[in-house]
């Protein structure tokens, strides 16, 4: 097989990966995307849930998403209060026909997909990044290739140490859910350092929770706390899925000359929620546009942009470490609709566009005054 030399090749046919892969093939570049599973929405690891921020960042088909207004906090004791901000929404989403949009936007843009390899080893060879494997020549490397990344590893990057244990579960329906909410539950004993979930999604229901290092995810015993509220036995599941989510916040060391993580390995993921796909949309498409400006037009080196550009999460690191702590219940069950756990909830949902004790009630009667 002859040598083939090309501009950009991309590890991970994540929504990072794809993002730049696009953005760096629209301007020019040659880009080659290598993926380890079957097809890029094979085996999906996110619950795929877009902030209103990040449905700002790609437009993406009606069809693989559902709009969802607020959310439903519940303390241990499952007392709850809704909350929801004007003008302010979340995406569920069908996240495996997401990313296989994505990965058709992407070749449409020009790049190709090469899909079951994986990437084990990789070397400088004076100016261009070799990839034995596969015979290829890059003139750029990018490890969009998840948490546990071997891009980083192969060149001796940052690496990920701190993590959420993701659980998850799908159910076809939960006819008692309601449907209009996310509905979110504070439990130190069930998840600690996070929390559980039932999300609406396009066409099914999504149940899951997330816990830290120090202790396990029981997402059966959570099944079991909300069974009055959702009726969880009589619905049939399927499909699980588990994951690792990065929250020790973005890496100082993602990068090295002509190789660059971003996504999940760069741990650009919000150190508080584990959230990361507004970042990988936004930083994904940057690390495209500026390694193609890096390429063609004598551009500075991308890394050194992006860094400039990314995110210090000073506060979020802050509540990361108080929610960490594993707030004790009876706090979060004296705490419920109190102007403290208000505006905890604006942080982590609305990023402050909340308004504190906004309840759907009153949510509403805000929206009547003002249109009057």
């Amino acid at each position: 097989m002859a040598l083939r030399e090309v501009d950009l090749v991309i590890v991970g046919a994540s929504f990072a990966g794809l993002i730049c892969a696009r953005a760096a093939a629209l301007r020019g570049l040659r880009v080659i995307v290598i993926e380890a599973k079957s097809d890029p929405g094979a085996r999906i690891h996110t619950t795929g849930i877009l902030v209103k921020e990040a449905a700002e960042e790609i437009d993406t088909p009606a069809k693989f998403s559902r709009v969802i207004h607020g959310v439903r906090l519940y303390s241990p004791s499952l007392k709850s209060i809704d909350l929801r901000a004007p003008g302010y929404y979340f995406l569920t989403t069908d996240t495996a026909g997401l990313v296989r949009w994505l990965a058709d936007e992407a070749r449409d843009a020009g790049a190709e997909i090469i899909c079951s390899r994986k990437v084990e080893t990789a070397s400088r060879h004076g100016n261009a990044i070799h990839l034995p494997q596969f015979d290829i020549n890059a003139r750029y490397l990018v490890g969009a290739d998840g948490a546990r990344s071997t891009v980083a590893k192969i060149f001796k990057l940052g690496r990920n140490k701190k993590f959420l244990t993701g659980l998850e579960i799908e159910f076809p329906d939960l006819p008692k859910a309601d449907p209009d909410l996310l509905h979110c539950f504070l439990d130190t004993k069930l998840a600690r350092g996070y929390l559980a979930c039932v999300a609406p999604a396009p066409g099914f229901f999504q149940v899951g929770l997330a816990a830290n290092s120090d202790a396990k995810p029981d997402l059966k015993a959570f099944l079991a706390h909300a069974e009055p509220i959702f009726g969880f036995s009589t619905a049939a599941i399927r499909e699980r899925r588990s994951g690792l989510i990065p929250c020790g916040g973005p890496l100082k060391q993602f990068a090295a000359p002509n190789v660059m993580l971003i996504g999940d390995a760069a741990g650009h993921v919000s150190p508080l929620t584990g959230g990361g796909i507004r970042l990988a949309f936004r930083y994904g498409r940057r690390a495209g546009q500026l390694i193609a400006d890096h390429l063609l037009r004598h551009g500075p080196p991308p890394e050194r942009t992006l860094s400039a550009e990314l995110p210090s999460f000073t506060k979020k690191n802050l509540l990361r470490k108080v929610m960490d702590l594993g707030p004790p219940n009876w706090l979060y069950n004296a705490m419920i609709g109190t102007p403290a756990m208000n505006w905890f909830a604006r942080q982590v949902y609305f990023h402050k566009r909340a308004e504190p004790g906004d309840s759907l009630e009153a949510f509403e009667q805000r929206l009547k005054n003002r249109d009057r």
